[in-house]
């Protein structure tokens, strides 16, 4: 089962953005889009257990903290705990959150495991303006299911989420092209490695 509605989601109705999202199985998404995910965002997904350690202390060693693989120093796993019971935010608000993401983090990793975060990830995310999931995403950009997704859509569409309001896939945007580029060459570089492959294969 997927969360009947986020906070995020909730929000995103409030201020008029709407809400479009058809959760769907994790067969019925692409080994692509989940090889896009990891790539684009979370290339040791695999093997940690909820956080990049040596991301986390490069972003606190650096004003800026950013880093090209996707959002600074936060998993998939971190990002899944914040969008499915906690809040997005900057500023003394992110600071709130910290500790219970970080209890909600340990929480799915230990009792759902990486494929279900996965799925679950890539069912509530905000891919566009009031876009939420993969599903939701493929029918708005490319008129098609999940499972059917190419490679270079998927891309494409992962390459929003760094701020999926302002990075937009159709019109694609300056961002997004050169971000799909990139998750592209990461997806070649990642594909053959054995908890991958594991990983984004059917259940």
């Amino acid at each position: 089962m997927m969360p009947p509605i986020t906070l995020t989601q909730l929000g995103s109705l409030i201020s008029g953005n709407g809400l479009k999202r058809d959760y769907v199985s994790y067969d019925a998404i692409s080994r692509n889009a989940k090889l896009a995910a990891i790539a684009g965002e979370d290339q040791l997904f695999a093997e940690h257990g909820g956080f990049d350690w040596p991301a986390l202390k490069q972003s606190l060693e650096s004003d800026k903290g950013k880093r090209a693989r996707g959002s600074a120093a936060s998993t998939i796993s971190q990002q899944t705990a914040k969008n499915v019971f906690l809040w997005q935010g900057a500023g003394i608000t992110k600071y709130l959150r910290k500790g219970p993401e970080f209890v909600y983090t340990k929480l799915i990793e230990w009792i759902w495991g990486k494929k279900r975060i996965l799925e679950v990830y890539l069912n509530v995310i905000e891919m566009g303006k009031g876009i939420y999931g993969i599903q939701a995403a493929s029918n708005r950009y490319y008129q098609e299911d999940a499972a059917n997704l190419s490679r270079n859509e998927a891309a494409s569409i992962i390459a929003c989420l760094p701020n999926p309001k302002k990075y937009t896939v159709q019109p694609r945007s300056k961002f997004v092209n050169f971000k799909a580029g990139w998750i592209l060459r990461q997806m070649r570089n990642i594909q053959d490695n054995p908890k991958i492959k594991a990983l984004t294969e059917a259940k």
